[in-house]
């Protein structure tokens, strides 16, 4: 089959990386991309030497597929006008903001019998690809991630801003509904809540305690699983982790007696920690190397084609939108409750 035709509309910090990857990736014509802040749309043009269009739909009326990344509110607009034409859409996360949207968008989706996927692109991280093997139906999850401030992305609360990402994940894995939740959030630089913290408590028992912040001092993506088997930690920025486990045919109750009894005897934190090795094993976690964003892409096109699922579907993307938007909503009556007491 013929390469697929692709645009993208805004071309922003990610949108230019969407634009990037799509003028270099196999089976994609970059036809061109669209912005509506004309300095920034020559800028990128001239950076990537691709053609730009002053209006999006003379680039849709071009392409079979496309990249949304504009700003969250515009999403809606810009998915349905690509839709009325029945062009195949990327929608960077999250998805909409509101349900009602996100409906609209995936009903014109539905008409124009056109693929839409959306932009969760932790799903595409080497680590969280290669631990997949050794999931077993966690019970804890924990997650960080945390930003210094940015001005990007601030025209949404930070739970759709970056916990997002970290919801869709655990969706994806835990698959089971949300049965019990709880939020807070603070509000230090603007005026919607920068950083935020949501425990999810899942049919089944699982819980998810999840912590986003766009205030810190440091970047951090770190996620972990506690299950049975044993415990998974991943650290997302580097796309590596380790899965650790006790050790097949090991006497677990021996050999921490035996630790015990070494450690009443002054043997020092060393010689146990080294004894800790000969009943835990230690499993490096790492993917192929592929940046998250063109794996993204490769399958976006992919499902495009017809050769595979869509990876994140416009459905995945509603639910992790509706228990993102059901986090904002506790942490404005956690905070109306706190005041009214």
């Amino acid at each position: 089959m013929s390469a697929v035709r692709t645009g993208v509309i805004g071309v922003g910090a990610l949108g230019f990386h969407h634009a990037r990857i799509l003028r270099e990736l196999d089976g994609s014509t970059l036809v061109g991309v669209h912005d509506s802040d004309p300095v920034r749309l020559a800028e990128v043009g001239a950076s990537l030497n691709v053609p730009t269009f002053a209006d999006a739909g003379e680039l849709l009326d071009q392409v079979d597929a496309c990249v949304i990344a504009v700003p969250t509110q515009a999403h809606e607009r810009a998915a349905l006008e690509a839709l009325s034409r029945g062009v195949h859409l990327l929608i960077e996360k999250p998805i909409a903001p509101s349900l009602e949207a996100a409906d609209r968008i995936l009903a014109a989706a539905e008409a124009a019998k056109a693929v839409v996927q959306i932009g969760h692109v932790e799903r595409f991280n080497g680590a969280v690809r290669a631990c997949e093997q050794w999931l077993d139906d966690p019970l804890f999850v924990e997650s960080h991630r945390l930003a210094p401030f940015n001005p990007r992305g601030i025209d949404v609360a930070v739970v759709l801003d970056l916990m997002i990402h970290d919801l869709d994940l655990v969706l994806s894995i835990m698959k089971r509904p949300v049965v019990s939740l709880a939020a807070v959030g603070v509000p230090v630089l603007t005026h919607s809540p920068d950083i935020a913290n949501a425990r999810l408590e899942f049919e089944g028992g699982g819980v998810a305690n999840l912590t986003a912040s766009r205030v810190s001092m440091k970047r951090e993506r770190k996620i972990r699983f506690f299950q049975r088997s044993g415990y998974i930690s991943l650290d997302l920025a580097a796309g590596t982790g380790e899965f650790l486990r006790l050790r097949p045919g090991v006497d677990v109750g021996a050999r921490l007696a035996a630790l015990a009894a070494g450690a009443d005897a002054g043997n020092g934190e060393a010689p146990v920690a080294a004894g800790l090795l000969e009943i835990v094993e230690r499993i490096p976690l790492a993917g192929d190397g592929v940046e998250p964003l063109r794996a993204e892409l490769a399958s976006f096109l992919t499902a495009v084609r017809g050769d595979g699922a869509v990876a994140v579907s416009g459905a995945d993307g509603r639910r992790a939108l509706a228990v993102a938007l059901d986090i904002v909503e506790r942490m404005r009556t956690h905070v109306t409750d706190r005041e009214t007491a």
